[in-house]
This record gives C-alpha cells, sequence and structure tokens, in this order.
C-alpha cells in the first residue's frame, strides 16, 4: 500500500474544493452574482477559471447568470454558477428551459435558512424540495449532495459528467456548514479522475436531426459554430427541434426527456452506509446532518443499541431501491433535516406504512447535534 505522504495532503473548504473540482471536471465557463453563503465559489473561480483558459463573468443578478451559463454551454463550453437558495429560486424559470432544450450545465445551491432574505449566514437543507419541483412542468432532474469537503470536490466532478452525458442541468445541493468546513484531504492525481465529454454528432450537417435519438435517449450536441443547425426553444418541439402542439410528438418528447434518466435509474444510487445490516433503528440522513448522524451511531452503538446509518449522495431522483432495502430490515426509521420533513416525506412515501418513519426537524438555523439524534435515537429504539 502507498505511504501517503505530509504533501499528499491539503487543507481546503469546502467551497474550494468544488471549485477544484469544476475545473478538473473541464469548467471554462462561470456566470454568477455574489450571495452569502455560496460567494467563495465565485470568488476562487474569479482568480482560478482564467488561469485555466477560461471566462469568468459576474453578472447582474442569478436570473442572467443561469442565462449565461446555458448559452455558453450551447457553444460547447462546460458551465456552471452557484447561488443561495434566495438566488436558487429566481433561477427556476432558467432551470426549466435548460430541461426542456436539454442544455448540460451545474449549479450549485448552498442552503441557507429562509423563507426569503431568512437567515443569510446560518445553515438549513430548506430547498430539497424545490431542487426537484420548483421548476414548472414535469421534468427530470438530477440532484447530488455532499457531506464532506472531499464529497464535494468528487461530486462536483461527477456532476458535470452526469450533466454531459445526459443533456441536463445539474443540481449540487449543499448547506453553509458543507460549503464552509474546512478539512484536511487528500485528493487523488487528476489523471485517475473519470472525466465525460457531450456526444457530438457522427453524421454530416446535412444528416443531423437535432433531437433524434432512438438507442440512447440522448442526442448528440455539436457546439454553435461547428456547421451544424438546430433551433433551441423552450417550447415543446419535434425531433428537428421546430414548436409543435401534436400530442404524439409532445408526449414522445415528454417520455424521452424523463426516459433518458429512468433507464440507468440503478447507477444512481450512490450513497455510504455504515452498520446498517443489522441495524434495528436506520438513520437516512444527507448533508452536514449525516456527520452528526454517524457521531451519533458510534454512540448509540457503544450503548448497546443497533443503530445504521445510510447518508444519501443522490436526492433526486429518489434512491427508492435502496432505501426500501434497508426499510424492509429495519424496525423503525429516523430521518433529521434541518426543514420542516421535506425528503422524509419521500421515505413515508416509499415505505407505504411498512416501517414506522420518524422525523427530527430543526429551522433555527442550528446544526442538528449528535446529542439530539442520540435523544431521538434512545427514545424511539424498541
Amino acid at each position: 500500500m502507498k505511504r501517503t505522504r505530509k504533501s499528499d495532503r491539503i487543507l481546503l473548504q469546502g467551497s474550494e474544493a468544488c471549485v477544484r473540482g469544476a475545473l478538473i471536471a473541464g469548467c471554462r465557463f462561470y456566470a454568477g452574482y455574489p450571495i452569502t453563503p455560496a460567494t467563495e465559489i465565485m470568488e476562487q473561480m474569479s482568480r482560478q477559471l482564467p488561469k485555466a483558459g477560461g471566462v469568468f463573468i459576474q453578472m447582474e443578478d442569478e436570473i442572467a447568470s443561469l442565462g449565461a451559463v446555458i448559452g455558453a454551454s450551447l457553444t460547447g463550453l462546460k458551465s456552471m454558477t452557484a447561488t443561495s437558495s434566495p438566488g436558487f429560486s429566481l433561477m427556476q424559470e432558467h432551470i426549466s428551459f435548460a430541461c426542456m432544450a436539454e442544455v448540460p450545465c451545474v449549479i450549485v445551491d448552498v442552503m441557507r435558512g429562509g423563507p426569503s432574505t431568512g437567515l443569510p449566514t446560518l445553515p438549513a437543507q430548506g430547498d430539497v424540495m424545490q431542487a426537484r419541483w420548483g421548476a414548472h412542468g414535469d421534468h427530470p432532474i438530477i440532484v447530488l449532495c455532499p457531506s464532506s469537503t472531499y464529497e464535494f470536490f468528487d461530486l462536483t466532478i461527477k456532476a458535470f459528467n452526469l450533466s454531459e452525458r445526459y443533456r441536463i442541468p445539474v443540481i449540487l445541493l449543499t448547506d453553509e456548514v458543507t460549503a464552509h468546513t474546512r478539512e484536511s484531504v487528500i485528493l487523488p492525481p487528476s489523471d485517475e479522475l473519470v472525466v465525460e465529454e457531450r456526444r457530438k454528432p457522427n453524421v454530416p450537417p446535412e444528416w443531423y436531426t437535432p433531437y433524434d435519438d432512438r438507442q440512447t435517449g440522448v442526442p448528440p450536441m455539436p457546439a454553435f459554430g461547428e456547421g451544424y443547425r438546430y433551433h433551441v426553444t423552450g417550447l415543446a418541439h419535434d425531433i428537428r427541434g421546430y414548436p409543435t402542439t401534436r400530442s404524439d410528438e409532445v408526449g414522445t418528447l415528454i417520455d424521452r426527456l424523463f426516459s433518458k434518466i429512468s433507464k440507468d435509474f440503478h447507477l444512481l444510487q450512490w450513497f455510504d452506509s455504515y452498520q446498517a445490516d443489522d441495524s434495528v433503528v436506520t438513520i437516512i440522513a444527507y448533508g452536514s446532518v449525516a456527520r452528526s448522524a454517524l457521531h451519533a451511531v458510534k454512540e448509540a452503538r457503544e450503548k448497546g443499541l443497533k443503530v445504521g446509518l445510510i447518508k444519501l449522495k443522490v436526492l433526486w431522483p429518489f434512491m427508492r431501491h435502496t432505501v426500501i432495502r434497508f426499510l424492509q430490515s429495519s424496525a423503525k426509521v429516523l430521518v433529521p433535516e434541518m426543514n420542516m420533513g421535506q425528503l422524509s416525506r419521500e421515505v413515508k412515501r416509499v415505505s407505504q406504512g411498512g416501517c414506522e418513519i420518524v422525523t427530527l426537524n430543526k429551522v433555527d438555523g442550528t446544526m442538528i447535534s449528535p446529542k439530539e439524534i442520540l435523544r431521538s435515537l434512545e427514545d424511539i429504539y424498541p
């Protein structure tokens, strides 16, 4: 086994790790607007992206930021933006457009307390449902959720890969604690990491049909200026990209948008487990709360309580296959969240009454502590 040298370790803030991951993934365009607690990502991008040959632009607001990101992606650049909860709300119309027009991009949302201006400097997990259902209309979306500095690095790369693979906006949903925590991490060499590129057409421009792909469901995507002509619109469109209201064409389009993700649903079951195989009570957590949950599980085990943890890294599409498996082997499930109960609704939905679901909710801007989780575990333990 290779011995780790001191030089292999580096002290990074979560936001800094996100930037490093984005650059390794090939991000070469960033447009954004400063907002607490996501501004550090923008500040780092303003310094590091030009050094990598990319373009950084500070926009007038969050709406314009995502609009610029979509435009840059259409020219062939891997593009991203970062914001916090109020800015994320403003981006929803453009997220809906990017889903319909199938434009790859990455959006980081560093959640903070709300509603409205709320608690600008304090953590929350109140955007879980907005990340899935904030944009209007039926649309597919992928939402990843890191809980540590290293995961912020790793999942940023994966977010770009998924975005390019499926031609879809991918949301990195994190929180103030994860973004601002500094940790000693070991980053793998860039040549050992998998970086995916978008699929380009393999036919001449005159043979190209922009939205026709019956094999993978993901049409190849040329960049503007490469000689391929296609129509980009938020309207329902046919396989040539032209607007249509024909029910057969609209239905086929929406079905394809969903199926390109659902066919690979089994590949998106990303989670970590800790002593969950024999647990009587299982915790399902995500983001920074999962760190408190892990500490609570260790303390509970020392007290002889058979407790385990499932930490979700993919929030949407909801990992029902994984969750159901652990629901079937647990007497009770505890879902701690820094909101009034958003992901717990999905856990209850897939449980269908087969397992008792207990929630632990907190919305005052403070972390859910290991002591609070341990107390809940002791209260509900059979």
